[in-house]
C-alpha cells in the first residue's frame, strides 16, 4: 500500500490554494464528486475563480498526469529489489536486510518532511514551472546515483538525495488545483488518482523486470558495466522518462502561478496553529488521520521483505520478478477500488462508514499474511495461488480509508480560509510519521524473524493489535466530518 504517500502544500499557501486530499500511492488522491465538500469551496477556490464554466483544460492535465506518473514509479520502482541489493551489494545478512530496508525508506521520508515547506515557498516566489522542472532533473539525477550504489551508505545518501526533490510532490497538487474550478476539479484530481496508481503499477514492474540485467538478458546487457552495477539499468530508464517528462513540462506546461497570484486576500486574520489545532473535532480527526498513515507506512515498509523473506524463516521467498508482481496488483486494485467503487459507496453510506469497514477489515487483512506463510511451509501451493490473488485484490478496498479520512479533513476544517493550513499540519505529522514508522515496523520484523518469535510473525501480531486500536478510536469520529449521505443526514435532522 503505498505506499506510498501524502501531501499538500505549506501553510503559507491560502485554503483556496490547495483543496485536495494529501495521501496518494497506497493512498491515491480524491475520486470523482467526492473533493471537498461544497461548505469548503466558494467561488474563488480552484483554477479560473473569474470563470466558473471554464472546461477543464485536458491538455494541461494530461501533460501534468504524465510528470504525476514520475514519483511513484521512482518511488516504487526499487521495492522489488531494495533486499536482494541490500543484502548482495551492500553484504548485510539476510536476517539483517529488513532493518537496513526501513531505515533507507525512513531517511528518505524524513528528508522530504525537512524541505516539503521550502519548495512549496519556492514554487510560490518563482512559479510552479522552474520547481517543478528543477526537481525533476534531481529525480532523475538521484535515481541513477541509487542505482550505481555499491554500499550501504552511498545507497542510504542517494535515497536522501532523491527525497530532497520533493518539489514534484508539492507543485503538482497544486498546479492540478489552478488548472481547475469549483465544478471540474472533482475530474482533475480523479485523472491525478489514476495517474498516481499507474505509477504505482509500473513501477514495481520496471524495477524488478530491468534489475541484474547480466544475468538475466546477457544477450543484450552482459557488459561488464550491468555486471558491476547490477540495479543500475531500472534508475536508468526511469531517469531517461523522467528527462522526457522534464522536456514536456519545459515546453507545453503552462504557467499557473498568477492564477495564484490574482485570488482575494481574506480581510479576516487568519487562525494560528494552535487555534485551528483546538478547533472543535480537529485534534480527534488529525489523530485518526495519523493513525491510519502509521497503518499504512508500517505495512508497506514490511511487505517487500516479507514478500522477501524466505519461507522457512516465515516469509514467502518471493523472487524480486514476483514482489514485483504482487505490489503491481496491488496498486492496481487499489485504484479500481477508489476510481470505481469508492464515489458510489460514499454516497450510499458516507465517510464515517466507509472508516468503519476498513477498521474491521484491516486486522483480518494483517492476520492473514501469516496463513500464506503456513500454507506454502506445508506444501500447499494450490491452496495458496487459489486464495492469495482474490485476498489481495479484495484486501486493497483498505485503500478506500485513505480518501476518506481525507474527507473527513476537509469536513472538520472550520472554515475554507483554514483548509491550507489543516492540510500542511496533517502532512508535516504523516511525513514524520513516515520517517519514524517503516524503521520501527521493519526492526520489529526482523527481530521476530531472527529470533524466530512466532515462526517470524511478530510483527503481524504487533500489527493486528494495533489496527484493532483504530475501532475505539474512530468511535470519537465527530458528527461534522462522518460525511453522512444526504438523505440520511436530512432524516437525522
Amino acid at each position: 500500500m503505498s505506499s506510498r504517500t501524502d501531501r499538500a502544500d505549506e501553510p503559507g499557501v491560502k485554503a483556496g490554494d490547495e483543496t485536495t486530499p494529501l495521501l496518494a500511492s497506497v493512498e491515491a488522491g480524491p475520486t470523482p464528486e467526492l473533493v471537498d465538500p461544497p461548505s469548503l469551496v466558494t467561488s474563488t477556490d480552484g483554477a479560473h475563480a473569474d470563470d466558473e464554466n471554464a472546461p477543464l483544460p485536458r491538455t494541461q492535465i494530461f501533460l501534468l498526469c504524465y510528470t504525476r506518473v514520475i514519483e511513484p514509479v521512482a518511488f516504487f520502482s526499487i521495492f522489488p529489489y531494495i533486499n536482494s541489493m541490500i543484502e548482495h551489494v551492500g553484504g548485510i545478512e539476510k536476517e539483517d536486510v529488513g532493518f537496513y530496508s526501513g531505515l533507507i525508506e525512513s531517511l528518505f521520508s524524513f528528508t522530504q518532511m525537512c524541505v516539503m515547506i521550502f519548495w512549496g515557498k519556492a514554487s510560490d516566489r518563482y512559479g510552479r514551472k522552474p520547481v517543478l522542472v528543477f526537481s525533476l532533473l534531481g529525480i532523475a539525477v538521484a535515481t541513477t546515483l541509487f542505482g550505481m550504489s555499491q554500499s550501504i551508505t552511498q545507497m542510504i545518501v542517494a535515497r536522501c538525495f532523491a527525497g530532497v526533490f520533493a518539489g514534484t510532490v508539492v507543485t503538482l497538487r497544486t498546479m492540478f488545483s489552478e488548472n481547475s474550478t469549483r465544478h471540474t476539479q472533482a475530474r482533475a484530481f480523479s485523472y491525478f488518482a489514476f495517474a498516481g496508481n499507474l505509477g504505482i503499477f509500473v513501477g514495481p514492474l520496471l524495477g524488478g523486470v530491468l534489475e541484474r540485467p547480466a544475468e538475466k538478458y546477457p544477450r543484450v546487457f552482459g557488459y561488464q558495466f550491468f555486471r558491476v552495477y547490477p540495479y543500475i539499468l531500472p534508475g536508468l530508464v526511469i531517469s531517461a522518462v523522467t528527462l522526457s517528462a522534464t522536456l514536456t513540462t519545459v515546453l507545453f506546461v503552462k504557467e499557473t502561478l498568477h492564477i495564484h497570484k490574482d485570488k482575494k486576500k481574506s480581510t479576516e486574520a487568519p487562525m494560528t496553529m494552535w487555534q485551528l489545532i483546538k478547533a472543535p473535532g480537529v485534534a480527534v480527526v488529525i489523530l485518526i488521520f495519523e493513525y491510519i498513515a502509521l497503518l499504512a507506512f508500517t505495512f508497506t515498509a514490511v511487505n517487500p521483505v516479507f514478500l522477501y523473506t524466505p519461507i522457512s524463516l516465515g516469509g514467502l521467498g518471493f523472487p524480486p520478478e514476483l514482489i514485483a508482481a504482487v505490489i503491481g496488483f496491488s496498486g492496481l486494485s487499489q485504484a479500481a477500488w477508489l476510481l470505481l467503487v469508492f464515489p458510489a459507496l460514499h454516497k450510499r453510506i458516507g465517510t464515517g462508514q466507509i472508516l468503519r469497514l476498513a477498521v474491521w477489515a484491516w486486522p483480518i487483512f494483517f492476520a492473514i499474511n501469516p496463513w500464506f506463510n503456513f500454507l506454502l511451509r506445508h506444501d500447499q501451493k494450490i491452496a495458496f495461488w487459489t486464495t492469495a490473488p482474490p485476498t489481495l485484490a479484495l484486501g486493497s478496498g483498505i485503500a478506500m480509508a485513505f480518501t476518506a479520512v481525507q474527507l473527513a479533513v476537509n469536513d472538520i476544517a472550520p472554515s475554507h480560509e483554514t483548509f491550507g493550513t489543516l492540510n500542511a499540519i496533517t502532512l508535516a505529522l504523516s511525513s514524520g510519521v513516515r520517517a519514524v514508522a517503516p524503521a520501527l515496523a521493519t526492526s520489529v520484523y526482523a527481530i521476530g524473524v531472527k529470533y524466530h518469535i512466532l515462526g517470524g510473525q511478530l510483527f503481524w501480531l504487533f500489527n493486528v493489535i494495533l489496527a484493532l486500536g483504530l475501532i475505539g478510536l474512530l468511535r470519537l469520529l465527530p458528527e461534522k466530518a462522518e460525511g453522512r449521505p444526504q438523505q440520511a443526514a436530512s432524516q437525522a435532522a
